[in-house]
């Protein structure tokens, strides 16, 4: 009876196998492409392997049930397997294995007996890769391809999952599967007489030869975006048109001051994934209904300096478009694409970094140096590595994607760890013409206030606050009113509705105040009113806004602690130009009202928001940034290093802004070497290595000192109270933060 019940129970694990691991192609659309079980990290690897040969010979043996009548799984095969289960119960896993080897074997003798039989030609010849007739496979066991075996089990379990397998001759044999891991995918050696190569897609050495030279003309950026539309794409042609003239006057002045304007000419796509798919659809609904617009903003300007710099621009917002562009298998992503990518930067988002890799399969790995992400918040390097992150806490919807911290560009440069994009203070005349008449006019402006806040929301709670205001300045606002929809605007508020971005410049030229309500957070906004000499007044946050007590930063992969609505615009602007106040103090708003009333305050742009501080800063970017190059970064040079060790608990970001100077991750790895800390005369009891966004530091409990194992943990952000963090600190140009002095 024991025997008979373990018989049972063996049987009912060989059924549940089958049925509770079969997973139906239309279920695996959402599981990373080309991923192994053990790479997902789901199971034990002897029961994986197990699991995957089962349902790999289930689905074969349906396909060949199918193709042909004469199938040989008999009872006899069956009943021999029973025969094992009973003879031997402790030896249960091995023999299944064995038996299950046999069967499978003579089924990929009969599956290679069907395709010699079959002569239909396949309609993607020249992708699939085809095997001899008569060709024995067998998985190879070599040290140099370790996951061959498994990515040859996966496939066999899965290679029906995408259609992509198929348009490269993936057909379910060992054969068929061999081929392709060894010559798409380079996971297996290479066939029996075939010669090693690069897989197709692997980048083929470019010359670089031809130049990029500065344009007269955005000519060329009109017809790569006259291809899209929609309210998105017109706000950017809008505003680059606006703007042609000062961008054509800047990049003439930039040759003139320099030959060193001259670089390599970059084939550059720029995909805004925010305006794609589903996502742009709700993205596109708000854009005339007051939604947010700074990263429009960006992208506009962005496409305008590449184009003045001379670089050749493909602008798409279209997902199918895409894959078109990257050269991507038809499917559902799981594969590589099928050429060397033909584009050497990617400027996309985080929408659109999904995007890329929905579509590349294993390439987008390859080429992931070359994509640069418009990030307006900033990704610290803590969330930025997936498995570090989810081991310390610091695990979000967004980060994750394992790329330099140096690849993500910021809207403001609030996070040294990443690049500093920025855009350009736009202004309602042209610069020539202003200066004329405001040196005639003597800066005088009317006596009226206008709210940054274009939807209702925003206002809750600040009723108090803009009252006050009110009592000296006429106050205006210019936010979006529903139709049929009563306003919930005090009534001493003059509405404009939702203006045209010229009808808002020329209002802001009037204005004497730019009144900040809190939200939104670090916008163009306050930047372009400063520019036409308003004064920006913003609430101070005690305590600061963070992801630890802000839904708006919650889940976003920064640390930051905000301070105010706009801390760019109060560190490095500040007074005359921006006064941040506690508004919930009516006396202090009074005050602060009244003292940017008696003071006559000059228009001001900080150099890095004009086009020519864009230009320099985006052309050193290409210049120099070079993140697909194993080598220690070179830019910039070890002469702009001033090497700090901070106090317990300070970040390197606070750091080196002490000493009104910036933290310069590219120059971490310069100090972390025990050398290092002996030329600082800093006295270490132990010295090691570790995977810590802390390290270098120093722990004067115990004298610890510490080096950092992971150059992509490098970070600028991070610290804690028992450490003394060593920091990477250089100066910068004035007005642009993001260059030092060695470093153009």
């Amino acid at each position: 009876p024991s025997g008979c019940l373990v018989l049972c129970l063996c049987l009912s694990v060989f059924t549940l196998l089958l049925q509770s691991l079969w997973v139906p192609p239309e279920m695996t659309r959402d599981e990373p492409a080309g991923r192994s079980p053990e790479e997902q990290g789901q199971r034990g690897l002897g029961f994986r392997r197990l699991a995957l040969r089962l349902e790999a010979l289930s689905t074969q043996v349906q396909r060949l049930s199918r193709e042909r009548d004469n199938t040989q799984l008999t009872r006899d095969d069956l009943s021999l397997l029973l025969q094992s289960f009973r003879q031997d119960q402790q030896g249960l896993a091995h023999l299944v294995e064995r038996e299950l080897k046999r069967v499978s074997q003579r089924l990929d003798q009969l599956s290679r007996q069907h395709h010699h039989q079959s002569d239909t030609p396949s309609t993607h010849d020249e992708h699939r890769l085809h095997t001899g007739p008569s060709e024995k496979c067998e998985v190879p066991m070599d040290p140099a391809y370790p996951v061959c075996a498994e990515k040859v089990e996966f496939l066999r379990a899965r290679w029906q999952s995408d259609p992509c397998y198929g348009f490269y001759g993936v057909d379910g044999t060992t054969c068929s599967i061999l081929t392709y891991l060894s010559q798409i995918e380079d996971f297996c050696p290479p066939r029996l007489g075939r010669n090693h190569s690069a897989p197709p897609w692997h980048e083929k050495p470019r010359p670089y030869t031809e130049k990029a030279e500065i344009r007269t003309t955005l000519s060329p950026l009109y017809q790569v975006i006259s291809n899209s539309s929609g309210p998105a794409i017109n706000f950017i042609r809008s505003r680059v048109e606006r703007m042609s003239e000062r961008w054509i006057q800047a990049g003439l002045r930039m040759r003139q001051r320099s030959n060193k304007t001259v670089s390599t000419l970059m084939r550059v796509l720029l995909y805004p994934g925010a305006l794609a798919g589903s996502v742009g659809q709700r993205f596109e609904s708000m854009v005339e209904t007051g939604g947010p617009l700074g990263e429009l903003v960006q992208w506009a300007d962005l496409s305008a300096c590449l184009t003045i710099l001379g670089h050749k621009l493909t602008f798409s917002t279209s997902q199918q478009q895409l894959q078109s562009l990257i050269g991507a298998a038809p499917g559902r992503g799981s594969c590589p694409i099928q050429r060397p990518l033909t584009f050497d930067l990617i400027y996309t988002d985080y929408h659109g970094l999904a995007h890329l890799q929905g579509t590349m399969g294993l390439a987008f790995l390859h080429y992931q140096c070359r994509f640069r992400i418009l990030d307006s918040f900033g990704t610290e390097p803590a969330f930025n590595l997936g498995s570090y992150a989810r081991a310390h806490g610091y695990k979000t919807l967004w980060g994750s994607w394992g790329l330099q911290p140096l690849q993500y560009m910021t809207m403001f440069p609030h996070t040294p760890d990443n690049s500093f994009l920025g855009f350009v203070s736009e202004e309602a005349v042209k610069q020539e013409a202003r200066e004329e008449e405001l040196e005639a006019d003597t800066y005088r402006k009317d006596r009226i206030a206008v709210v940054y806040g274009k939807q209702d929301y925003m206002w809750q709670g600040k009723s108090d606050y803009v009252e006050v205001i009110s009592e000296v300045l006429e106050t205006h606002a210019t936010v979006y009113q529903t139709p049929g929809r009563a306003s919930i605007l005090p009534g001493f508020i003059r509405n404009h509705g939702l203006l045209t971005q010229e009808r808002f410049l020329r209002l802001l030229r009037r204005a004497k105040v730019f009144v900040g309500l809190g939200f939104p957070y670090e916008g163009p906004a306050p930047i372009e009113a400063i520019a036409l000499g308003c004064v920006f007044l913003q609430p101070r946050f005690d305590p600061p806004h963070s992801s630890d007590n802000n839904n708006f930063y919650k889940g976003k992969p920064t640390t930051r602690q905000i301070s105010s609505q706009h801390p760019y615009a109060e560190t490095f602007i500040g007074k005359p130009h921006v006064w941040t106040v506690d508004v919930t103090n009516k006396t202090d708003v009074r005050e602060a009202v009244r003292a940017i009333l008696r003071d006559e305050v000059k228009p001001f742009t900080p150099r890095e928001f004009r086009c020519e501080g864009m230009l320099e800063r985006v052309h050193a970017y290409i210049t120099h940034q070079n993140f697909c190059s194993n080598s220690v970064p070179t830019w910039p040079p070890e002469s702009a290093l001033r090497a700090h060790l901070g106090p317990l608990g300070q970040s390197c970001v606070s750091v080196c802004r002490r000493s009104s100077l910036v933290c310069e991750p590219a120059l971490f790895h310069h100090l972390n070497s025990p050398a290092v800390f002996t030329r600082l005369r800093i006295g270490c009891s132990s010295m090691g290595q570790e995977v810590n966004h802390l390290f270098p530091s120093y722990n004067p409990w115990g004298r610890h000192c510490g080096l950092q194992q992971e150059p992509l943990l490098f970070s600028c952000a991070g610290s804690d109270p028992s450490h003394r963090r060593l920091c990477p600190c250089r100066a910068h140009l004035p007005g642009q933060v993001a260059l030092c002095p060695d470093c153009i």
